[in-house]
């Protein structure tokens, strides 16, 4: 059962990453269906099967929060950010770099 959820939690992944896209739904569509395919043969009871399916949700949920594309609009991208897209609030850029110091204290391992 939990092969069947995550073949479709990826084409849902793909289609809502791809969305108006068509080429690259289609490939990803393909590739999904080939992966599940090529295994399709294995024993439930294969250890492989465990690892593989957790990587399907992490490339799913990859899929869905991270990957954004930009679409050419003139001379500029227009980023098609969805609903699921995982937004930041960039506090570890703001202090990259930097030494915080809590009242005159060095932060962390400094000390």
């Amino acid at each position: 059962m939990a092969t069947i959820q995550s073949y479709r939690n990826l084409l849902r992944a793909a289609r809502i990453a791809f969305e108006g896209d068509t080429r690259m739904l289609n490939g990803a569509r393909t590739a999904i269906r080939r992966g599940f395919r090529d295994n399709s043969t294995l024993p439930a009871s294969d250890p492989s099967i465990e690892p593989a399916l957790k990587k399907a949700e992490e490339i799913a949920s990859f899929l869905k929060a991270n990957l954004v594309q930009g679409i050419k609009k003139g001379d500029t991208y227009k980023l098609r950010i969805h609903d699921h897209t995982e937004r930041g609030d960039n506090e570890s850029i703001k202090f990259a770099n930097k030494n915080p110091r809590v009242g005159g204290v060095k932060c962390c391992s400094e000390r």
